[in-house]
């Protein structure tokens, strides 16, 4: 699921980019930067009261879908970053504690086609993620535009893999025609959510971990997807498109038979796991996606261009359960999204434009975090 200039830049993650650069170092260690407690405050504007340090990951390229093991100590994120030799997003893995800025990080997808949504299993050994490698060596195309709209590629070559650590594909969990992807696990290490077509619409499913008994979960005409789980696996939060009118409708499916999807107006909705009790949460206007829980499970952060009149900027926001006390998180100029607390709750790792040096690369930033 991912936008530059904020929304240039979500191209670059519900797909990717090129331009080979050079080669892999054959030490693929990090560099290990000195950061001092001023240089950790210093990326934090004065209004972001949530953030107690914040240490910049990556840099370069748009690097997104950052995301915690289990025990809090490894992240596996994507990255299309020409400087690490790559034409389109990959996977890789860190330790909680390294940078990585020349040097890049071991990759642990297959290299070959689009990859997204990569989130570890129970046990910290293996992990589940999108890719198209399937359908072919080479990157899919990205559309930039469809007719002066900002789109997204759905592409149908799009299965979910399970990998170990050192990127060898240890199984395959959707076989069906059609984009199935956006796959994230459980707190409680039993279900995966992912999005498919399956049904000829882009509908939230769940699975068992070894993708088994597969159940729709969502079943109204409109893009769901990006979905979480609450920390006790009770709640799904997600972002969806709900088109209403006949235009709207019409638009929708046209776009949807092109392999396509229009991003720029979505709401959040929650639902129980099965998909009862489902509900709009927010209703803002503009894209509202990227939702996460609070690890209280009392609260939702995620990304929003509500307030802004050109697209951009997009900025974290938090907001109850029943839709009341929204606040501002992130106080950027550009693009924060993608946040997602750490299993122990201490820590919040996103993307964000800032310290970017007036570039588009997007960089992973994790923050301490206090309430």
């Amino acid at each position: 699921m991912k936008y530059i200039c904020a929304l240039l830049f979500l191209l670059a993650f519900v797909s990717c980019k090129n331009d080979k650069t050079e080669e892999e170092p054959a030490n693929n260690t990090s560099v290990e930067k000195e950061v001092s407690a001023e240089q950790q405050t210093s990326l934090i504007y004065p209004e972001e009261k949530h953030f107690k340090s914040l240490r910049q990951v990556t840099f370069g390229g748009d690097n997104a879908e950052a995301y915690w093991s289990f025990d809090d100590k490894q992240i596996i994120f994507q990255s299309n970053n020409t400087q690490w030799g790559l034409e389109c997003d990959q996977m890789f893995l860190m330790n909680a504690d390294e940078t990585f800025d020349s040097i890049r990080p071991p990759m642990i997808s297959t290299g070959k086609g689009r990859t997204t949504c990569a989130y570890f299993l129970p046990g910290n050994k293996q992990f589940v993620y999108g890719s198209t490698h399937l359908g072919g060596d080479e990157c899919p195309e990205t559309p930039l535009r469809r007719e002066g709209k900002y789109v997204w590629p759905i592409y149908e070559s799009y299965d979910i893999f399970v990998a170990d650590l050192q990127g060898n594909i240890t199984g395959q969990l959707t076989t069906e025609p059609g984009y199935d992807a956006e796959a994230t696990v459980s707190p409680k290490g039993d279900k995966i959510v992912f999005t498919s077509m399956r049904t000829g619409d882009l509908e939230l499913w769940t699975m068992n971990i070894d993708g088994s008994d597969k159940r729709q979960i969502t079943d109204e005409l409109g893009y769901d997807g990006g979905a979480f789980f609450s920390p006790d696996g009770t709640k799904l939060i997600f972002r969806s498109s709900r088109p209403k009118t006949e235009e709207e409708i019409k638009e929708y499916k046209d776009l949807l038979a092109e392999g396509l999807v229009q991003p720029t107006n979505m709401e959040l909705f929650i639902c129980n796991a099965d998909g009862s009790d489902l509900r709009q949460l927010t209703n803002l206007g503009n894209a509202n996606w990227s939702p996460f829980f609070h690890p209280k499970g009392e609260k939702i952060l995620f990304s929003s261009n509500f307030e802004a009149e050109r697209g951009f900027p997009f900025n974290l926001y938090m907001i109850d359960l029943d839709g009341k006390n929204l606040e501002r998180v992130t106080h950027g100029e550009t693009f924060d999204a993608f946040p997602v607390f750490s299993n122990d709750g201490k820590k919040l790792i996103f993307s964000s434009n800032r310290n970017n040096g007036g570039t588009r690369d997007t960089n992973l930033f994790i923050a301490e975090w206090q309430d």
